[in-house]
């Protein structure tokens, strides 16, 4: 059997099906009705002993002081351990959480072995809007049905605190002009006024909620900066701040001492609904970290190393607990960048314990002066505060790795994955490698006649050339780097010397800045950088992630003719963490990771074709030659000017008006109702069939029948080939949808933005351009409808076979569903009629979203695979499912051809069976409460 990833699907652990259904046994878990009032401590909690006020004189202010358990096993824990042991101390009530699971805990260096599961309950979650608005969806409709079962609508709320910044919906369409931010902003309400509408209605008909407008900046640089509280202070009592969020660079929040990770949207509803999240005890890789980095090392350099190294380690579903004098080297936003990328090496969470340098820090960002001081003597009373220089502090550790920092070299990332780490030094030999090698991660086939074409074109009146390798994106955005005033202020600097050197960025080039904060413009401002930025096209564009998460916007029409009729591998440049195919833009087939100051030095070269070792970045009016050594800011300049301008009165006035600075969102009206009135003419929002039809009594699951394969697919294949969150092709079934509803398209919007319509996402399902089908053979969103022969749309096909009855299912290969925590990745295939997928495995998230919405996640045997079996993908599959299931059990899989073969059914645990019993977790979260 495969080893079980360190998280299971939201929910409490063992749940007992609907009550209404079945008495739980006697000394079964019974589920608490989310709603109901659970007092934080009882006199059921065997822990209640090691209660304590932490300030004598503040009686009523108490703590579960974990030092009193007098237990040497505490001190050996990991501090990520003892994040979850804290919890489960705290919530013990032996209902939901029982001292078995506090032992297990406990006693994590011999159960960390064992597959044991424990319940953990976050302090609160945080969701960013292309994901909470699929999810205040599901609320809206899970009302409607709790009242069709005749149960309270308003059950369905939110008890566990949600923070949901709106950051996702801007793009870049309008950059290299003083208004290009105003321009972007009023574009953003005027596409996507019916969402905002609708959250906020949500923020008013669900407590627990808030909303952070668009405009704010991006969710994990505002959790970093204002929402985090490190230690909450809460109902009477001091505990770690801990969060799960429904995006998977959550784990940026463990930069600063705040254990927080992602899971899908399903689960988060689940959490939010007052559920714990079953996990199984994770292994925890402890990151020895050493030396000091080499003066011209950024942060991005040093994370796109770790990327690599813990790749090969091999860290998925793991925890990684950073360590050792290097630690102390490195400041919050380098932490924070580092612990950003935890999803693209692979791991549950990154993190890094709380220090002197994480206190300094939330009296930097203007956290409360007192509650900075309660903290760190909670912290330190608790024993949860480290110093990274004791190493009589380090605790055990499943395995141990390092990382010498003086060894990093300056690097990017590319063209197609984030762990694919290219050295500066070689990126020019590397790129041009990848041209001729086969189609894949490192490889676009060209033919080596090809190598050197040139496509003039004329932008602007002027005439220019692109070739392979030529930039056109290049993005300083996402909070991976916008929220480091190092690097931040690395790019200005080197922009200011640009300018004076005489270096210019070619006019077709998209440039674009889109901060996290408006903190960076203030800095950017106030140390007389952003001109600089601005004279080379790097103007604010929004606030919000944008181009990393592919709303970069369109590029001229002449740049997109003269790539295409060349077939050139045109590049992008951005300071993001992703580059998948097809996410960043349509037209740019090779996309670099890269720091925000190396983004603008490719972005004035013009290709990333150079070796700037050997290679001027340009020649100015003079004739001289400036090579990027020449314009590179040294890390004391860099340093001196982050002391002067990086200061807490500026994160102080940012974020006192946060929630009312956008007057745009704060005319918005929306309904007060507690039930949402659905506007059938929407194509925004719009009611899901997912509790069509749901009753109390559960049915029985089938064996499914003669299915066939809708598409069959490779090793990789993420979230953005599945679900598609950028442009909205003109020629795809969402466009002929769109069209089909009187809009233009101008008027189409992103796939993400229309996450709250079932119907757009549907047709979007497997829509993105750089999908590989195996049954195809060229890139596109199509496969073949095997009864009629004809190569269709996927959506289309998947009609056909509905229509006619036939249940489908999906062939992959190794790391399927890798990628975003992206809950429409699961629920598109379901309403495609997708009963099952067989992989040979699958990212944590995306199979947890799986089993949450009712499809099944099969796992062909070790050693097995699609063609070790022979299998074409054009046979019909018999699943048989038992009438007993049992967690990670062999099902049998018969094929019309006769063969025969067995596959691991990927339910991990009870709860999860419980879910599929249920037809998925929310339907499950419904019968509970209604009964």
């Amino acid at each position: 059997m495969p080893p079980r990833p360190a998280l299971r699907a939201a929910g409490r652990s063992r749940p007992a099906p609907a009550p209404s259904l079945r008495r739980p046994a006697a000394g079964q878990r019974r589920s608490v009705l989310p709603g109901s009032p659970v007092s934080l401590i009882t006199m059921s909690n065997p822990f209640v002993r090691i209660v304590e006020p932490l300030d004598p004189k503040q009686p009523l202010k108490k703590f579960f002081n974990l030092t009193k358990l007098e237990d040497v096993r505490y001190a050996r824990l990991p501090f990520s351990i003892r994040v979850l042991l804290e919890a489960a101390i705290r919530n013990c009530d032996e209902f939901l959480v029982k001292k078995q699971d506090v032992e297990n805990i406990l006693n994590w260096k011999v159960v960390q072995h064992k597959n044991v599961e424990v319940p953990f309950k976050p302090a609160r979650v945080i969701l960013q809007d292309f994901t909470g608005v699929p999810a205040v969806v599901d609320f809206a409709a899970m009302r409607d049905a709790m009242k069709k079962l005749g149960g309270d609508p308003e059950k369905i709320n939110p008890i566990c605190p949600a923070d949901l910044v709106i950051d996702h919906s801007i793009q870049v369409d309008f950059n290299r002009r003083s208004d290009s931010l105003q321009k972007n902003q009023d574009l953003e309400f005027e596409r996507n006024k019916e969402r905002f509408e609708f959250l906020k209605w949500g923020s008013q008909a669900f407590k627990n909620m808030r909303i952070v407008p668009p405009g704010s900046g991006i969710i994990h640089q505002v959790n970093l900066e204002y929402l985090a509280r490190v230690v909450m202070d809460q109902d009477g009592y001091y505990y770690p701040d801990s969060v799960v969020g429904t995006d998977s660079h959550t784990t940026m929040i463990d930069g600063l001492g705040v254990l927080g990770w992602g899971v899908g949207g399903i689960e988060a509803e689940a959490v939010m609904l007052g559920q714990p999240i079953s996990m199984v005890l994770p292994e925890v890789v402890g990151y020895k970290l050493l030396g000091n980095p080499q003066p011209l090392v950024t942060s991005t350099d040093i994370v796109l190393t770790i990327t690599k190294h813990l790749r090969q380690v091999g860290v998925v579903g793991k925890f990684v607990e950073f360590f050792g004098p290097g630690v102390a080297q490195l400041s919050i936003a380098d932490r924070a960048t580092i612990a950003n990328m935890c999803p693209e090496y692979g791991a549950t969470a990154a993190y890094f314990p709380v220090d002197d340098i994480s206190i300094g820090y939330l009296v930097q960002t203007g956290r409360d002066k007192e509650k900075v001081m309660c903290t760190k003597k909670y912290l330190e009373a608790v024993g949860m505060l480290r110093d990274f220089k004791n190493s009589s502090q380090d605790p055990d550790f499943t395995q141990v790795v390092e990382l010498d920092l003086h060894t990093v070299v300056p690097c990017c990332s590319g063209p197609k994955r984030p762990q694919d780490k290219v050295a500066v030094s070689d990126m020019k030999k590397d790129f041009e490698t990848c041209l001729g090698a086969k189609q894949g991660f490192k490889g676009f086939q060209i033919a080596p006649d090809q190598h050197n074409n040139v496509m003039k074109f004329n932008f602007e009146g002027c005439d220019f050339e692109l070739t392979h390798g030529s930039v056109v994106i290049a993005a300083i955005t996402s909070c991976t780097n916008t929220s480091n005033p190092s690097v931040m202020l690395g790019a200005g600097l080197l922009a200011k010397k640009a300018v004076e050197a005489g270096l210019t960025v070619r006019p077709y080039i998209k440039t674009s800045l889109s901060p996290g904060s408006g903190v960076v413009t203030y800095y950017l401002r106030e140390s007389g950088v952003m001109s600089y930025l601005s004279q080379l096209g790097f103007d604010v564009v929004g606030y919000g992630c944008m181009t990393c998460i592919g709303n970069s916007g369109p590029l001229p029409d002449s740049v997109v003719e003269a790539i295409t009729q060349g077939d050139l591998v045109a590049v992008g440049v951005l300071s993001g963490n992703r580059n998948f195919e097809g996410r960043v833009h349509p037209n740019t087939r090779a996309n670099y990771l890269a720091s925000p100051p190396l983004v603008i030095a490719y972005a004035i070269a013009g290709t990333i074709r150079i070796d700037f070792e050997k290679e001027p970045l340009g020649i100015n009016a003079s004739g001289k030659k400036i090579f990027l050594k020449d314009i590179w800011p040294t890390r004391d300049e860099i340093q001196a000017v982050e002391r002067q301008f990086v200061i807490p009165g500026m994160f102080k006035e940012v974020y006192q008006k946060i929630e009312t600075v956008n007057e745009a969102w704060n005319a918005l009206e929306a309904p007060s109702d507690k039930l949402y009135t659905w506007n059938p003419k929407s194509t925004y929002i719009k009611s899901p069939p997912f509790f069509d039809g749901l009753t109390l009594a559960l049915q029985t699951p089938r064996t499914i029948e003669g299915a066939y394969v809708l598409l069959s697919f490779g090793d990789s294949v993420t979230t953005d080939h599945i679900s598609p969150a950028g442009n909205i092709a003109r020629n795809s079934p969402a466009a002929r949808y769109l069209t089909s509803r009187g809009l233009t398209p101008r008027e189409f919007n992103s796939y993400g933005s229309r996450r709250g319509n079932d119907a757009v996402m549907a047709r979007g399902t497997f829509a993105n351009i750089r999908l590989v089908n195996k049954f195809i053979d060229k890139q596109g969103p199509q496969t073949i409808h095997f009864p009629s022969g004809e190569t269709l749309d996927v959506f289309d096909a998947a009609e056909r076979y509905k229509q006619a009855g036939h249940p489908l299912i999906v062939l992959a290969g190794k790391e399927y569903g890798a990628g975003s925590s992206r809950d429409w990745a699961a629920k598109g295939p379901f309403l495609l009629g997708v009963k099952a997928v067989l992989a040979e495995s699958y990212e944590r998230i995306h199979r947890s979203n799986l089993v949450g919405m009712g499809v099944i996640p099969l796992q062909y045997l070790p050693g097995e695979d699609a063609v070790t079996l022979g299998l074409t993908g054009r046979e019909r599959y018999t699943i048989i499912i038992p009438e007993k299931l049992k967690p990670q059990m062999n099902i049998q899989i018969k094929l019309d051809t006769g063969k025969t073969f067995h596959a691991i059914m990927r339910f991990d645990t009870d709860v999860e069976l419980t879910y599929f019993h249920n037809g998925g977790i929310l339907n499950y979260m419904i019968r509970k409460m209604a009964s």
